[in-house]
């Protein structure tokens, strides 16, 4: 392990990894990929969804990364099962009520298929339903949010990456690695 003081990691988890440093259950944690110590997840990303994890030893940057109220944009490619029409679009743009509340307005768009490794395992494909991308850009972090927006418009996600937060992305990070910032 590597002590470093005042560090940012940014880490591109890959699918099925908590987000947490230690699991009762046996599952991989971010201490399978990261062996630096004293350093924590600057906000959370589901097990089942990859992408850009940002890690620091600086608890007042961590709070200012993960506090909603400070508006830093997440960008996510969200591949959804089918093809959304533009009023779909529209509905995320102008926010969604989900159980919790209404989602502040989002930026979407329908995008290709981004320059991204397959997933193993793969996603489950059906043959007679297309899948499709969605960039995502949210500035808040509800509890699985973007699979609950994107089922709210009648396109189940089938796989979510994030792509950035703020100005920090996971250019030229391959999953299961990290850059130190």
């Amino acid at each position: 392990y590597l002590q470093i003081i005042n560090m940012i990691i940014l880490f591109n988890k890959p699918f099925n990894v908590l987000c947490q440093f230690t699991d009762r259950e046996g599952r991989k944690t971010l201490s399978d990929f990261v062996k630096i110590k004293n350093v924590y997840a600057a906000g959370r990303l589901d097990f089942d969804s990859e992408g850009l994890v940002i890690l620091t030893d600086d608890g007042k940057l961590q709070h200012l990364i993960s506090d909603p109220e400070n508006k830093l944009e997440k960008t996510y490619w969200v591949q959804v099962e089918g093809i959304p029409s533009e009023e779909s679009l529209n509905k995320l743009r102008k926010g969604i009520l989900l159980k919790d509340g209404l989602t502040k307005p989002a930026k979407a768009k329908l995008i290709d298929r981004p320059k991204i490794m397959e997933r193993i395992p793969p996603i489950r494909e059906r043959k007679n339903i297309p899948t499709n991308w969605i960039e995502l850009i949210i500035t808040e972090g509800k509890n699985r949010q973007v699979r609950r927006m994107t089922a709210a418009i009648g396109h189940p996600t089938l796989r979510l990456i994030r792509y950035s937060i703020g100005d920090w992305n996971i250019d030229n990070i391959k999953p299961s690695e990290y850059r130190i910032v």
